[in-house]
């Protein structure tokens, strides 16, 4: 069973809840987006897999999760990146912010989202129960696909497209 670190609005840990749980009644908890970029500054974003519990089939991030407890968010997204896509990057910390996204009564995702960026050149070896594609693709066309048709993308992932400043400058 795996477990999740509730936070309160200021992003400090005040206790751990199964995931499952934290979800369906939209407690306030840690979560990682980590955005990967090759040495043509174009983003990795995968498709997630048909069988995932919410937003499957939609286009998002590099991968996404949650630090288990007692473990750095660095950490987590780096063993996020390994287990789900095959890279073995290290992630440095870019920005947090904080959603909420209502999927259905029982599905509620409320999360402090810790956005992590890593540098990649090369194909991923994907996890298929995780990613059902990936592509990279250039910020000007990613930007006007989520325009054209945003309901292909998670909502977590347009977020942080939306953000001032979604990408660091690498």
């Amino acid at each position: 069973m795996e477990h999740v670190l509730v936070v309160n609005a200021q992003d400090e840990v005040i206790g751990t809840m199964e995931k499952m749980e934290a979800h369906r009644t939209g407690t306030l908890h840690r979560a990682f987006s980590v955005l990967v970029f090759n040495s043509r500054g174009e983003m990795l974003i995968q498709k997630r897999a048909h069988t995932k519990y919410h937003s499957p089939a939609l286009w998002t991030n590099a991968c996404c999760s949650h630090p288990r407890p007692e473990e750095d968010i660095l950490d987590a997204g780096k063993r996020r990146l390994k287990e789900e896509m095959g890279i073995d990057a290290t992630p440095t910390f870019a920005y947090k912010f904080t959603y909420k996204t209502i999927f259905n009564p029982r599905m509620i995702e409320h999360e402090v989202d810790h956005v992590l960026v890593a540098t990649y050149d090369g194909s991923p070896t994907v996890n298929q129960t995780e990613v059902e594609d990936w592509k990279f693709v250039s910020m000007e066309e990613l930007k006007k696909d989520i325009a054209a048709d945003p309901q292909r993308y998670t909502s977590w992932f347009k977020l942080i497209m939306d953000h001032k400043h979604p990408v660091p400058t690498l």
